[in-house]
């Protein structure tokens, strides 16, 4: 063919790297990712999340992430960002920890802690809108202008795209799902209110439904992924108080999404988390409660997708909004632009 010959070109993976840190019940996550998106260092951490003082808390997190980024730059590496991700409710722009149901302290300022001992410059974002963001770029024909993430684990989250922008308040996460009402005065929620969707669909929910709990009780600080799996497997083989438990979930998480879609147009939903693992036993009781709301009148146009594990897709929705940052703030405004390529 006439002219110059094609040259290949793929993103310089050592041009800059960033750290993905995700923090949520009982677990804490450092991971260093290279500019191509590859993981070069990573470790975690079983925390006593719920019990550990709040200084404890920041010491953990300031000394994995100050640890891995230190064995970085010794090698030669530029961490150039931090994004973290947290359970609960953030002020992204104040890039603080509002309110967690992991932790009993509030006004937690993990971004500026981490940014003085580091001097990396950190974003702060709720993990249910990291979902959303790693979907969209997983799966940009599924998940591309109006679509919903829900954590279905040991409580309950939403991420959500509305015409292609990730929906969020002002001062706060934006979209607080497990913790809209589904039963005034009903069962008690890990936040301490009554009635909430979580308090029927959590994992602690379903747990405490099952073995015959009274909703009054306090909520149990962890169940493990093989105890719902064996609690899943109870349900699929007979009909009692283990499927039923599930079905009060499903209904629980019909309703509010019902609710939801009277409100905006019906829209492709991700199920994330070990609650994906039985949705199977969910499903149904879903989806009829959505038909039994406004909202219902459009069910058909109602998808639903499964992943049980949330920890890379959290990780994934981190390490693109650090990515981001670096091309928009750094790269294009013409720093090493040719470092970028190879």
């Amino acid at each position: 063919k006439r002219g110059r010959p094609q040259v290949a070109l793929t993103l310089n993976a050592g041009a800059a790297e960033i750290v993905a840190v995700v923090l949520s019940l009982n677990f804490l996550s450092v991971a260093v990712i290279d500019y191509a998106g590859r993981i070069v260092s990573q470790e975690s951490r079983k925390l006593q999340t719920l019990a550990i003082p709040r200084a404890d808390l920041l010491d953990e997190c300031l000394a994995m992430v100050e640890r891995q980024i230190e064995t970085r730059r010794s090698g030669g590496a530029r961490v150039l960002r931090i994004g973290m991700a947290v359970q609960g409710t953030t002020d992204a722009a104040a890039r603080t920890m509002l309110w967690s149901p992991i932790t009993p302290h509030t006004h937690i300022d993990f971004a500026d802690r981490l940014e003085q001992a580091t001097g990396v410059p950190v974003t702060l974002d709720n993990d249910c809108n990291m979902i959303a963001i790693a979907l969209r770029w997983r799966d940009p024909e599924r998940y591309r202008s109006d679509f919903i993430a829900i954590l279905l684990s040991h409580g309950i989250g939403m991420g959500m795209m509305r015409k292609g922008e990730l929906f969020t308040g002002t001062q706060s996460s934006g979209c607080e799902f497990g913790h809209m009402v589904h039963r005034p005065g009903g069962a008690l929620c890990r936040c301490g209110q009554h009635g909430c969707i979580e308090a029927y669909a959590g994992n602690y929910a379903i747990w405490r439904d099952a073995r015959g709990g009274a909703g009054s009780e306090t909520p149990q600080a962890d169940i493990t992924d093989d105890d719902m799996k064996v609690l899943a497997e109870l349900g699929r083989a007979s009909d009692g108080p283990e499927r039923e438990a599930f079905r009060k979930a499903g209904e629980a998480i019909g309703y509010g999404l019902g609710s939801l879609f009277a409100l905006i147009d019906p829209a492709p939903v991700a199920i994330v988390g070990s609650g994906a693992a039985a949705f199977d036993l969910i499903e149904p009781s879903l989806r009829e409660a959505i038909g039994r709301t406004a909202g219902g009148q459009h069910s058909h146009a109602i998808s639903f997708d499964t992943d049980p594990n949330e920890l890379p897709l959290i990780r994934e929705g981190c390490t693109m909004r650090a990515l981001t940052y670096l091309d928009g703030e750094i790269f294009a405004s013409g720093d090493n632009q040719s470092s970028r390529m190879a």
